[in-house]
């Protein structure tokens, strides 16, 4: 998904209609949450589980290179994630825009010295003259709303008001950077997109030769299923050449139903840690990548679940995991005992489990932290996608020889 939640044009007005037997359990699950919490906070029940010490450092998936000389600007700059990557991979930060201004808060708090433009005064990429920042700019990179092409955005494109590639596009052709990074959901790549993505991406992008291809957050460490698309664009040709679309760093086949034929290269990878080992919970005899984050920025109410699915719902059970009623740090989720006593999270756990190590501090309340996580790139993806596309602007760089795999050229 991408890196922001839009709010773009009165998005939070959508409705979402439920029968009276879902309203009524959704109230059911409620209630019993309130009462088990009050229970926990008035010291009525014993702690659910030891507080957990994760064996997943994200920081290790994402080794701190040093300064490249690239300056980036980062737009729908949400929880930071794309930002992280590309700070971690050595480029220079020269400013983010932002729409929600806790979104703001939370890049300030990691990073006070960068420059961050949030709220409607100032991150709304709708009103900015991007002239200002002209021969000034390397690289962009950011997540248009990704909502007009998720299933849970009812997949409108075009018609949907919170499409904003025209803005993304906009600042590339007035900036025109060496290249750009953009992100989004799969579900852009479904052939009813396709006159969508020609005719208002790959048309309006004239002087760029442009790769897309698919990238899941497993096959880079992270403990989770999460299939994104990313579109790379480059000015110079010879550039474009150079760039290798990033290979797998981490091996995760071991958890997927859907095996890919083994290779020597695959086999000495090392594995994805499964969701219990990442976060250090004792052994049951099971583990597995956590099913794709939700968002808790989407939906009709505030919400502190990451269950994306009833297939999620079954997944999250097996490995004996709450994915509902996420605590703000692990100490509250400790007292807060979960359904069959199943191990309760805290938006530290969701925050490690996207990929963003524990140095990173979100803003906000536990639903808005949820929603940063749920919307941002992770970020050892951001990474690996960075530090490819330097490797393709740098003539001495060891990673920007051409690939053995033809890229698919599919503009300039």
């Amino acid at each position: 998904m991408a890196s922001t939640a839009s709010v773009y044009k009165n998005s939070s007005k959508r409705e979402y209609v439920l029968t009276d037997e879902q309203r009524n359990e959704y109230r059911r699950i409620s209630l019993d949450s309130r009462l088990a919490k009050s229970s926990a906070e008035l010291g009525l029940s014993s702690s659910a589980h030891h507080i957990n010490t994760p064996k997943l450092d994200p920081c290790s998936l994402m080794e701190q290179l040093e300064q490249n000389k690239l300056r980036c600007l980062s737009l729908f700059s949400g929880g930071g994630g794309l930002d992280l990557g590309f700070d971690r991979a050595g480029y220079e930060h020269v400013a983010s825009y932002e729409l929600i201004p806790i979104c703001k808060e939370t890049l300030k708090l990691n990073r006070p010295k960068w420059k961050v433009f949030g709220g409607v005064h100032e991150g709304d990429v709708t009103k900015i003259d991007w002239n200002i920042y002209q021969d000034a700019i390397d690289v962009i990179h950011g997540g248009p709303p990704c909502q007009p092409f998720s299933i849970a955005g009812e997949q409108k494109g075009i018609d949907d008001e919170r499409n904003m590639w025209g803005e993304f596009i906009r600042a590339v052709n007035t900036i025109r950077p060496s290249a750009f990074v953009a992100e989004n959901v799969l579900g852009i790549l479904n052939p009813k997109f396709d006159s969508f993505v020609q005719i208002y991406i790959l048309d309006k992008l004239q002087d760029y030769t442009i790769t897309k291809f698919e990238m899941n957050a497993a096959d880079y460490g992270v403990p989770q299923i999460r299939r994104r698309v990313f579109f790379v664009g480059f000015k110079k040709v010879n550039d474009f050449n150079k760039f290798n679309i990033p290979k797998a760093t981490y091996n995760a086949d071991h958890f997927l139903s859907q095996k890919k034929m083994p290779s020597l290269f695959d086999s000495e990878l090392p594995r994805t840690l499964g969701v219990r080992a990442a976060l250090g919970l004792p052994e049951i005899g099971f583990d597995n990548l956590a099913p794709t984050i939700r968002s808790a920025f989407t939906g009709k109410r505030n919400t502190t679940s990451i269950l994306n699915s009833s297939a999620g719902q079954k997944s999250w059970g097996d490995m004996e995991i709450w994915p509902n009623g996420v605590q703000l740090d692990r100490v509250k989720a400790s007292k807060f005992p979960a359904k069959n006593d199943h191990f309760r999270l805290s938006v530290q756990d969701v925050a490690l489990l996207q990929g963003f190590p524990e140095s990173w501090k979100f803003a906000g309340a536990v639903y808005q932290v949820l929603g940063q996580i749920g919307n941002s790139v992770a970020p050892p993806v951001a990474y690996q996608v960075a530090k490819h596309v330097a490797a393709a602007l740098s003539p001495h760089s060891a990673l920007s020889q051409p690939s053995m795999s033809p890229l698919m050229r599919v503009a300039g």
